[in-house]
C-alpha cells in the first residue's frame, strides 16, 4: 500500500459536492420552469403518469436513504478527517452516495413532473458527476490511497448503487 501523502491534513470534507448539487438542482428547476412556461414542449403519456410518479417517489426515497446512510450512519466526515478510505456501509455499494443521492432526488422530481423531454437530464447529471469525479476527487483519492483505491473502484460503481 502506498504511503499516505497527507499526514496532518485531510481531503476537503465536502469535496466538489456543492458545485455538483447546485448545478443539478438549477438544471432541474430551470427545466421544469421552461416546461411550465411552454419554452420546452410538454410531452407526456397520460396512461403512464401514475407509473412515472411512483418511480419518482421511489427515486426520491432512494436518494434520501443514500444521503442519510452516508452522512449520519456511515459518518463520512469522520473517515475524511482521519484520512481513511471508507468502503463499508453504503460505500460498499456506491462510491459517491451523497452525490448519487442528489441525482436520485432530482431525477425523482423530474419523473413526478412527467415531461418525457426532461428525462434526458438524468443522463446529464450522470455525465457531469462522472467528469467531476474523474478529474478531481478520484485523482485525490488515488494519490492518497493508491492501489487500495483502485481495487475499491473495481468492486464498487461510481454513481449507481450495486456491487460489481
Amino acid at each position: 500500500m502506498r504511503e499516505k501523502k497527507i499526514q496532518n491534513k485531510h481531503l476537503p470534507i465536502m469535496g466538489i459536492g456543492p458545485l455538483y448539487v447546485v448545478v443539478i438542482i438549477i438544471l432541474t428547476v430551470v427545466g421544469i420552469a421552461l416546461s411550465i412556461m411552454n419554452r420546452i414542449p410538454f410531452i407526456g403519456i397520460p396512461k403512464l403518469e401514475i407509473l412515472f410518479r411512483i418511480l419518482g417517489i421511489i427515486s426520491i426515497l432512494l436518494g434520501v436513504i443514500l444521503y442519510l446512510k452516508a452522512v449520519f450512519f456511515d459518518k463520512i466526515d469522520t473517515y475524511v478527517k482521519k484520512n481513511q478510505l471508507i468502503i463499508t456501509g453504503v460505500y460498499a455499494y456506491v462510491r459517491n452516495p451523497i452525490y448519487s443521492a442528489f441525482m436520485f432526488v432530482c431525477t425523482g422530481i423530474l419523473c413526478i413532473y412527467a415531461n418525457l423531454i426532461l428525462l434526458f437530464l438524468p443522463f446529464v447529471y450522470w455525465a457531469f458527476m462522472t467528469m467531476l469525479m474523474k478529474y478531481t476527487e478520484e485523482k485525490w483519492l488515488y494519490d492518497l490511497y493508491g492501489e487500495e483505491y483502485i481495487h475499491y473502484c473495481q468492486r464498487v460503481n461510481r454513481c449507481i448503487p450495486w456491487k460489481k
